[in-house]
């Protein structure tokens, strides 16, 4: 790119970001002051991203509600819902929005040139041009919105983010993060809840609504961000020509505020709501939070990232052990927050009582100061230090365009400094000075004036309190029924036609010349064939050695797995508990602390868990196998098969107190995911009703397994013996040679050492005689009511075509989209409100619909019940077709880091998926024909014919429903 080109703009930097391997330009627009910056590199993987600073003055969750609303129609694509559009219709590799506590981002990621154009050119129409000032229909639906049916009726608040906000409010883990940043900065936005607090989501006017984007979204309030190969003097064109010349430069007061300092610490106590069957003693959260310097101080926030390992989040880390043994909570964790101005830095106490909170600040206060007199252990800081150098040189970020997370980490600084725009991609030097900092008293120092001098900071008590969701949802029924009996007649009738009006806006069909509004590939423009599978089956000695030929750039990706065959219902609890157990426990050479820093100082770590793959060939139709995963450099491979068998070896299971600690530590997790991720944990108990590796993984990592745990945690003392001894009969049982297979991800050169060392390990496994025990996983039909403290529900109905003598067909994957975008979607989160809707179809014919913080129940599976007939009155012209099938090729053609090549290829493999399946069901999904949709129905209706629903949520709305259960019972119960 000729930087003097650009005469719309003035370049501020110009930097060769060797970290990344990119170069790197700042640009500010002459005309708007908007921040321009350019990422260029051969990354096919293109990103753009439009953020503006919008911080709140209050807790409506106006930004969230604008983030959510720009998307629903502009000036060039003025029809209901664009984003839809285009996940439908796109080769997206991302296609998002995210309201942070201080910014809005609008990315967007696609590998195809024309569809990355198309995505940004509808993006910055949204952004600064939306329809919000043309439909107040549009506020109304995304925010919030009174609903009355009839005069006499019920007055209801309804709108997809005061429901989001209401599940998201229901997690007393994340009401503890908002509430721990609200009372560090009280007095700037962060003092604010950005995505709304559903108390105070209906105080924003439609007004205040527009006022907010009239402010803050405008090209000189904008950070742009371009990544990847692209010509880039055309983009910026286009950006400039189309959007950016037809604004003024703009005086935006979006600057965020410090926080004045406290003389003294904040002492805060917050109730949160628990059910009646759970337990109030031993449910209360600590925290010790300290605000450590501003955002822009790289050095300092990659020191402090370190000093959470070191101190905290490591396993035997000093502060998580002191806390531990003076028996101040069940679980502790915390973190380092640098997503804002000021970061932060948490200490958390999960499963305490509220009368440990001096004890607790007297045990986090006496370890640091010891730690600052006698020096900190320095290799746990060097391992900290590798541990986060590794994945900075990886940047493996899974599915996630490389780009997109860059821009994310950018705008950590960017958004506070534009001195220091690149600084997030530019970390080796930073590393490097910590290495010496080390033995230079630099993170002693941090320590005495950030965590022990500083006034900054709070004690923050979050406690239990039965009644209190059913006492607020009193209080709201009661305020919105005296709002209503306050309201005339001629009021009240207003109201009913609103709710008839806002319902007549959502039925409107979409006109014809406005969903050609939006920019769209041809079929042509797919790639026709499957992803290639990088499998080569070699032999080890009698055992499977799967490779895979992946450039890796020098590091080697592990997968050593025990296929063990089917386990009883206790062995598979006991399989779950030991894939928690392995590696944080003593070793014969190690603590388990000094285990774990050995490890990270080394390698890319160890990790241990179960692989569960649907192969319809297979007994009870699937594939179980225990996994140990590692990465490294292939220089220290060596070491990393040291460690492995240090651990599959020599592991102290008879130490139960460190036992019990697991134990809590597994409960108190799985109580925060089971309920935060209540779509996936109802759809995965409800297919356990019928499914036997549904069951099976339900009772390892589901709702049976935390009912296993939670009744362990409970009985530990009279149980322990027997637990030690269950362990060690689990490990003879599967840890053996007969069940040995090997998946590797490498460069070849590194290929013979790797086998000369999967040889050596398989030589040294337990050729013992191994004895079953306990009884067999016998599924059954319960149809459950989970019942959750929580404000909304996870609804989810599950079913098997294939045993009706159905088969799998690529044109599934199709009706998957239009579901999750068409039918559902329309019908759960638009209607009704639902924040989220989906659907899936796997080859072994299980399937589901679920829907995501829902604020309702039966009407949810009525709609279920409507998706057969959808599918046989399913229309779709040339174009509506072809958007379709494009939608759907974009969730397979993913770009694939290295390692993900590797395990999708070993996933395939042992599920005995070959590539002309693949190729089969790519062809059926780019020849697909309305008519091929139409012959799924009777699909679907074999699926919603088994009749298996599993709901969590609140306890009012499944008590209201519950003749539709078999069994209603609380999700959590201790």
């Amino acid at each position: 790119m000729k930087t003097e080109n650009l005469t719309a703009y003035e370049v501020v930097k110009e930097e060769n970001l060797t970290d990344i391997h990119s170069k790197g330009t700042f640009l500010r627009h002459r005309k708007t002051g908007a921040r321009v910056l350019l990422i260029e590199n051969e990354d096919e993987n293109k990103v753009f991203n439009i953020a503006f600073r919008t911080p709140p003055k209050d807790s409506t969750g106006v930004a969230h509600i604008l983030e959510h609303s720009v998307l629903c129609g502009s000036r060039e694509f003025p029809l209901k819902d664009p984003f839809v559009e285009l996940v439908k219709g796109s080769l997206n590799t991302f296609l998002n929005a995210m309201t942070y506590p201080d910014k809005t981002c609008y990315p967007v990621a696609s590998c195809n040139d024309q569809d990355f154009q198309n995505l940004m050119h509808v993006y910055l129409d949204a952004v600064f041009y939306p329809n919000i000032y043309k439909k107040e229909e549009i506020f109304r639906q995304e925010g919030w919105n009174y609903q009355l049916e009839n005069p006499e009726g019920p007055l209801k608040y309804n709108g997809v983010v005061y429901n989001e906000m209401k599940g998201a409010f229901s997690s007393p883990d994340e009401v503890l993060e908002r509430e721990i940043m609200n009372s560090l900065f009280p007095d700037t936005p962060y003092g604010c809840e950005s995505g709304g607090n559903p108390e105070n989501v209906p105080e924003l006017t439609y007004e205040g609504f527009l006022d907010f984007h009239r402010k803050y979204y405008h090209p000189s309030n904008s950070f742009i961000y371009l990544y990847g190969n692209m010509d880039m003097e055309e983009k910026l064109d286009f950006i400039d020509k189309k959007y950016l010349s037809s604004f003024d430069v703009l005086s935006v007061d979006s600057v965020i505020p410090e926080q004045e300092a406290f003389s003294a610490y904040k002492d805060i106590t917050i109730p949160y709501p628990v059910s009646e069957q759970e337990g109030e003693e031993d449910n209360t959260y600590l925290s010790y939070n300290m605000v450590a310097g501003t955002a822009t101080d790289n050095l300092k926030c990659m020191a402090f990232e370190v000093l959470d390992y070191a101190l905290l989040s490591a396993p035997g880390a000093p502060l998580k052990k002191a806390l531990l043994d003076a028996k101040i909570g069940k679980d502790i964790y915390g973190s380092f927050d640098d997503g804002i101005l000021q970061p932060y830095f948490t200490v958390v106490a999960k499963g305490a009582n509220a009368d440990k909170k001096e004890e607790f600040v007297s045990v986090i206060r006496k370890v640091l100061t010891d730690i600052v007199e006698n020096g900190i252990d320095k290799k746990a800081v060097e391992a900290g230090i590798n541990y986060m150098e590794f994945r900075y040189r990886e940047a493996d970020f899974s599915s996630y365009p490389k780009g997109l997370m860059y821009s994310l980490d950018i705008l950590g600084d960017w958004l506070y400094d534009d001195a220091k725009p690149f600084a997030q991609v530019q970390q080796l030097s930073v590393f490097e000075t910590l290495k010496k900092a080390v033995y230079e008293g630099y993170f002693e120092e941090l320590i005495q004036k950030y965590l022990l001098d500083n006034p900054h900071g709070s004690v923050l008590t979050l406690v239990p309190e039965k009644g209190l969701q059913a006492e607020r949802e009193k209080a709201l029924e009661e305020k919105l029924e005296a709002y209503r009996k306050s309201l005339s007649p001629e009021e009240l009738q207003s109201l009913v036609q609103k709710t008839k009006a806002l319902e007549a806006y959502q039925e409107e069909e979409e006109e014809p010349e406005a969903l050609s509004c939006i920019p769209m590939l041809k079929r042509e423009d797919i790639k026709k064939e499957a992803a290639h599978l990088t499998n080569e089956e070699l032999d080890l000695e009698g055992s499977l050695f799967l490779y895979h030929d992946v450039c890796t750039n020098g590091i080697g990706y592990l997968d050593l797995l025990f296929e063990f065959g089917t386990l009883t219902r206790e062995e598979t609890h006991y399989l779950g508990l030991l894939k928690s157990v392995l590696g944080y426990v003593d070793t014969e050479h190690y603590t388990y602390g000094e285990l774990f820093n050995e490890i990270n100082a080394n390698t890319g770590g160890i990790y241990s868990g179960v692989e569960v793959f649907d192969n319809e060939n297979a007994q009870d139709g699937f594939r179980a196998m225990f996994s140990v995963r590692g990465k490294a450099l292939y220089p220290k491979m060596n070491f990393l098969f040291d460690m492995v068998r240090e651990i599959l070896e020599t592991s102290k299971l008879e130490d139960t107190g460190r036992l019990y600690e697991i134990v809590a530590q597994v409960k108190s997790r799985a109580q925060a995911n089971l309920a935060s991720a209540g779509h996936s944990t109802a759809v995965l108990r409800g297919a356990s009703y019928a499914s036997p590796m549904a069951a099976f993984q339900d009772e390892m990592a589901g709702v049976g397994y935390y009912h296993f745990i939670e009744k362990l945690e409970k009985e530990f003392e009279e149980r322990k013996e027997d637990l030690v001894s269950s362990l060690k009969k689990l490990m003879k049982r599967i840890l053996r040679p007969e069940y040995f297979h090997v998946s590797y991800t490498g460069e070849r050169e590194s290929l013979e050492n790797v086998k000369v060392l999967c040889k050596d390990l398989k030589k040294h496994l337990c050729t013992e005689p191994a004895e079953t025990f306990g009884e067999a996983i016998i599924c059954e039909k319960k149809n459950e009511g989970l019942k959750t403290s929580g404000q909304v529900q996870y609804v989810a109905q599950t079913g098997n075509f294939c045993k009706k003598g159905l088969s799998y067909t690529g044109a599934l994957d199709i009706l998957k989209v239009a579901l999750s975008y068409d039918y559902l979607w329309m019908n759960l989160r638009v209607k009704g409100g639902a924040y989220g809707c989906m659907s899936g179809f796997k080859r072994n014919g299980e399937s589901y619909f679920v829907s995501y913080r829902d604020p309702h129940l039966g009407r949810t599976l009525d709609v279920f019940k409507g998706i057969p007939e959808y599918i046989r009155t399913f229309q779709a012209d040339e174009r509506e077709m072809t958007k379709y099938i494009i939608g759907t090729i974009s969730g397979k053609d993913v770009p694939r880091t290295p390692q993900m090549q590797g395990s999708l290829s070993k996933t395939a493999y042992f599920c005995d998926v070959t590539e002309e399946m693949l190729q089969k069901e790519r062809d059926e999904i780019l020849n697909a024909t309305v008519e091929d949709i139409h012959r799924l129905a009777p699909l679907v209706e074999a699926v919603l014919s088994d009749g298996q629903i599993c709901v969590v949520g609140s306890e009012s709305k499944i008590e209201e429903a519950k003749e539709t259960f078999k069994e209603v019972k609380n999700l959590i119960t201790c």
